[in-house]
């Protein structure tokens, strides 16, 4: 890897991170304070997969700065009330710009709903649907060049959601996913926030 692609930098506050979050306030603070800390609620799970979902073809950034607006229209992505919303309700998102305006994607979010409470009927809840994907053995990762797109438990995961009816759910999106909850830990072990997340990692009780 070449001198002028480091893996981690370092800002004015000395705090060295993985390369992808940049200068950006949000993403600074996505990176610290959310990304990688495992995720047992079955409401933020949802909607992390959601969000990763629109993010398809997009910057994270976009995503996050769109967030709170998704938050608005998806009913703070409690998946019991996102599975009533109707037409109507597409409609009036297609008019907002202060979200991404795809009608595939805002479907596909209300099919989904429905295909969760599927899950949580059968399995008691979407964490130990999601969590039972969890590699036995994680990558540390020591440079950006060894960041994957996807695994097949990533894999295993898309197959499983899809023949469940969910769409939006590809490989990658799921690899997505699992870094994003905490499933696997790939911030850069040069990150600070490695040995946090490690340590949060270890003292999670994975959902039975």
């Amino acid at each position: 890897m070449s001198k002028d692609t480091p893996s981690t930098t370092k800002l004015d506050d000395r705090i060295r991170r993985c390369w992808w979050c940049g200068t950006d306030p949000i993403y600074i603070a996505y990176h610290d304070d959310e990304w990688g800390v495992p995720v047992g609620d079955d409401q933020k799970l949802f909607e992390k997969m959601c969000l990763e979902g629109f993010q398809a073809g997009l910057s994270w950034i976009t995503v996050l700065k769109k967030r709170d607006a998704f938050r608005k229209h998806f009913k703070q992505f409690d998946f019991t009330k996102v599975a009533r919303l109707k037409s109507a309700a597409v409609d009036r998102m297609l008019q907002d710009p202060g979200i991404i305006r795809h009608r595939g994607k805002i479907e596909s979010t209300i099919n989904n709903a429905n295909q969760a409470i599927k899950i949580v009927d059968e399995f008691g809840s979407l964490a130990k649907f999601f969590w039972q994907f969890e590699p036995s053995r994680s990558k540390v990762l020591r440079s950006r060049g060894q960041v994957q797109a996807s695994t097949p438990e990533s894999t295993a995961m898309s197959k499983e959601l899809k023949r469940r009816g969910w769409s939006f759910v590809g490989p990658t999106t799921c690899y997505a996913l699992m870094q994003a909850m905490g499933m696997v830990n790939d911030h850069l072990k040069t990150c600070d926030a490695w040995p946090r997340i490690d340590k949060a990692r270890k003292s999670f009780k994975r959902p039975k």
